[in-house]
């Protein structure tokens, strides 16, 4: 009795630590694809600082979005935000805190943005290379500022990380995107850098966007802090914008 030949990927996907016969990690990629599920989040980074805009959605009618987080604040002077497994990501802002309040505790100074996303992403690396393990479902957004000015970074299942002036995750990633190929500016203020952010991610909303379904962090050259904008302030951006 004859059996028909096996998929020619079969078996490579089973393992973080085997690679196919054309250089590819299945796993790595399927997480890659989870996280393309999360919720649309679009960054933006300007000479006054950097933002992220991220979508909350109500997935059932009993679901409390006042206490639903997207947006986290890291350290004093850095926020991120993730899309994909939600218990991966909270796993991985934890760490990131940590690894904030050990740098500062002795160096006796804020931790650099991207020295903090480096460690994040070798903790990411580890996690495609070991059997009996399974990579991080999540991509991170990642703004801050030091003394190299505002940052925004995008790390990746794959522990890979990559700079940006603007960028978009999630289900919505691609049509946010587009929208801030077309209207990103590099002489942009931070109040027109929210309200592009806001933009791209109702682009790929099936509703308006509105204070309950939107949440926006911002950290800012001047200040060197990071917070969250209220949802008076939210309200305000959105009346400019006419939605």
């Amino acid at each position: 009795m004859s059996f028909p030949a096996p998929p020619a990927m079969m078996g490579y996907d089973r393992t973080t630590a085997m690679f196919s016969p054309d250089g590819r990690l299945f796993q790595v990629e399927y997480a890659m694809e989870a996280a393309k599920r999360g919720w649309t989040m679009v960054g933006v980074r300007v000479p006054e600082g950097a933002v992220i805009v991220a979508e909350k959605r109500k997935t059932s009618p009993l679901i409390d979005l006042e206490h639903l987080e997207k947006v986290y604040m890291v350290d004093e002077h850095v926020g991120a935000g993730f899309v994909g497994f939600g218990s991966d990501g909270r796993v991985l802002i934890d760490y990131a805190r940590q690894l904030a309040v050990q740098y500062k505790f002795v160096y006796g100074e804020k931790i650099p943005v991207e020295y903090l996303t480096r460690q994040i992403c070798d903790l990411m690396q580890i996690y495609t290379q070991h059997g009996g393990v399974r990579p991080f479902g999540i991509t991170l957004m990642i703004i801050g500022v030091d003394e190299a000015g505002p940052k925004l970074f995008v790390a990746e299942p794959s522990g890979q990380y990559i700079s940006y002036k603007a960028y978009g995750l999630g289900q919505g990633g691609s049509q946010a995107i587009e929208v801030l190929q077309r209207e990103y500016r590099d002489d942009m203020s931070l109040e027109e850098a929210m309200l592009l952010g806001i933009k791209a991610v109702a682009s790929a909303m099936e509703g308006k966007p509105s204070v309950e379904t939107l949440e926006i962090g911002l950290v800012e050259t001047s200040t060197g802090k990071f917070r969250k904008l209220t949802k008076e302030e939210l309200q305000k951006l959105l009346e400019k914008l006419g939605v």
